[in-house]
């Protein structure tokens, strides 16, 4: 597969989701979890969502319970944690695998077109960020640690150059 738009997933509400609805987005791909030391990226995530929706960003949260048992919650319980918590109001999916025989196919996707530190294919930890162009392809991906406001600058090269 070429670019993201050939996915989909399942809301929280578990109705699928086309990716391709978000079709010349920019788009941040996040893997999130209710328990994790980086749980509280989920603000720094919102102000994204907010500072740049208008202009083409949409932040998508993909709830993953592989990275010492940090998602527990069923799907109501990680939509109102995200909504009372943080105010989420970014698109969150419905829980997934990133790694292994059953990891979800778009993040199989996503790590074959980038890999982490080292050249490692597999999500090492929750908040593991992708950052895809308007065009639905992988432009860079981050470590857990890397802090939403730290991708501002690439965020914003990559929604004011469309050809980026």
């Amino acid at each position: 597969m070429s670019n993201v738009y050939q996915f989909e997933a399942n809301s929280l509400a578990g109705q699928p989701v086309p990716l391709s609805q978000f079709q010349g987005k920019v788009m941040l791909v996040v893997n999130t979890a209710s328990e994790c030391g980086f749980t509280p990226q989920y603000e720094g995530l919102q102000k994204l969502y907010d500072e740049y929706h208008e202009r083409g960003l949409e932040v998508l949260g993909f709830p993953c319970n592989q990275f010492g048992k940090q998602e527990p919650g069923d799907a109501q319980q990680i939509g109102q944690f995200c909504e009372t918590r943080f105010a989420v109001r970014f698109p969150m999916f419905a829980k997934i695998d990133v790694n292994g025989a059953d990891a979800h196919p778009l993040y199989q996707w996503l790590t074959t077109e980038k890999r982490g530190v080292l050249g490692t294919q597999g999500i090492k930890w929750n908040f593991t960020k992708f950052l895809l162009r308007r065009d639905g392809t992988v432009f860079k991906r981050y470590a857990p640690t890397t802090k939403p406001d730290e991708l501002r600058a690439d965020i914003e090269m990559l929604l004011s150059d469309p050809a980026a």
